[in-house]
């Protein structure tokens, strides 16, 4: 599918973003293996948390969905109430499924075979593999690659302390979910805090986990063999959702915008705190506690942006933001570096080749860096034909650069947005004016 967005005179209105998909994922992934009900209110109902929902199906979890809504009923059977699957789980085009479910998985008794599309085919597991193996689990590529299809046998686990060597809260998260079934207390430390959905509703559920910050980074720890209990939940707007109509008021002149019941949580705000810095006119407002996160709206004005530099502590923050932030870097006057990003590189796409080559045809200035890129902002920008690449995030972040540019922007394979926001193209348009 196509789809050609126009320039706009101004954007005005307020949007209510879907729900967070990494808290959606776990809601549904923690209530399976808690004891009792789990409801959980404003699920994101993309693709990416359906294949979540569809492995836990497979894994004998009853689960009852509202399909005029966004309310979700898990009927958990603790941790060790799931049944061996008569299929492959497939994970879709989900990383945050794959990684995840692994860890709970590695301490099941029974096998399992984990697949997904295309994309997840080519996505690293050995950052998940490494740490299972040391843990004891029996864990190995089917193809001998390090990427899915994997095939997870039943293993006795036991406690590691893991140093990982990036700040990824896939990874923390499945270590932290296998040390839910090994013997002793496992411990991760990671350089710099990822986002810590995870340790913060394992928690809230019954689990012994505890965070702290060390001289060689930051650390949680979990014992094992906790009772978890079914809860309710209401889950925030998906900060990384909401950072599109962000950045989209910021560039569009004349443009007010507020963006309701946003998450919060201080691991995802970098985003927020990278448009400021730019000189971006964001008010957070109705600061609320919401499902164990902050949530808050967030009211943003058009703003003159000034370039900014980027480095390794903030990258975790806005780690999925990049794109749309080097659309703000490029409306931007002076110049934007963003280092220490190679993750990138390892997305749905390599998100520094697509942004850059996105970019790159409405006219802006950018060099594609190792770790990074370098933005010169102020170049004016144009319509053209860009390429999603099938992410998600390239094409809601070539939409919003649309918004500003002259003339129309196609975008190819423009349906690739239901990974993560289904009704992006229609909660944009009810914003515009001209």
């Amino acid at each position: 599918m196509k789809q050609t967005i126009h320039p706009v005179k101004r954007l005005n209105g307020t949007v209510c973003v879907p729900g967070d998909k990494s808290i959606s994922h776990r809601a549904v992934m923690f209530g399976a293996i808690a004891s009792g009900d789990t409801r959980i209110s404003h699920f994101l109902r993309s693709a990416d948390c359906l294949s979540t929902v569809s492995c836990f199906r497979k894994l004998g979890i009853e689960l009852e969905e509202d399909p005029a809504g966004e309310t979700i009923i898990v009927h958990g059977r603790g941790l060790r109430g799931l049944r061996e699957a008569s299929e492959v789980l497939y994970t879709g085009n989900s990383a945050t499924t794959t990684r995840l479910i692994s860890g709970i998985l590695a301490g099941q008794g029974f096998a399992s075979t984990l697949d997904g599309d295309a994309s997840i085919r080519k996505r690293p597991m050995k950052r998940i593999m490494t740490p299972l193996s040391l843990m004891g689990a029996d864990i190995r590529s089917l193809h001998e690659n390090g990427c899915v299809p994997l095939r997870i046998a039943p293993a006795v686990l036991h406690a590691i302390d893991y140093l990982s060597p990036t700040a990824s809260a896939q990874v923390k998260s499945c270590v932290l979910l296998a040390g839910l079934y090994a013997e002793g207390t496992t411990t991760v430390t990671e350089p710099f805090l990822s986002r810590n959905h995870t340790e913060l509703m394992l928690s809230g559920l019954g689990a012994r986990v505890s965070s702290r910050k060390t001289e060689n980074g930051y650390e949680a720890s979990i014992a094992p063999e906790p009772e978890l209990h079914g809860f309710d939940i209401t889950i925030p707007g998906d900060i990384s959702s909401a950072a599109y109509f962000l950045a989209a008021a910021l560039i569009v002149p004349g443009s007010e915008v507020l963006i309701k019941n946003v998450g919060i949580n201080p691991t995802r705000t970098g985003i927020l705190q990278a448009a400021q810095r730019m000189g971006g006119d964001i008010r957070i407002l109705n600061q609320k506690i919401q499902g164990g996160e902050m949530a808050a709206d967030l009211l943003v004005r058009s703003s003159a942006l000034t370039g900014i530099e980027v480095g390794a502590e903030m990258i975790p923050t806005l780690i999925d933001e990049l794109p749309v932030l080097a659309v703000l870097a490029a409306y931007a006057s002076g110049t934007t570096v963003i280092r220490h990003a190679a993750e990138l590189r390892v997305k749905e796409s390599d998100r520094i080749e697509t942004t850059t080559n996105m970019l790159r045809a409405m006219g802006a200035h950018i060099t594609p860096t190792p770790d990074g890129m370098v933005i010169e902002g102020g170049a004016p920008l144009h319509g053209a034909v860009t390429d999603s690449c099938l992410d998600h995030r390239i094409a809601m972040s070539a939409a919003v650069c649309a918004l500003a540019a002259e003339g129309p922007t196609t975008i190819r394979d423009a349906e690739c947005i239901d990974i993560s926001y289904p009704s992006f193209y229609s909660d944009l348009s009810s914003l515009t004016e001209g």
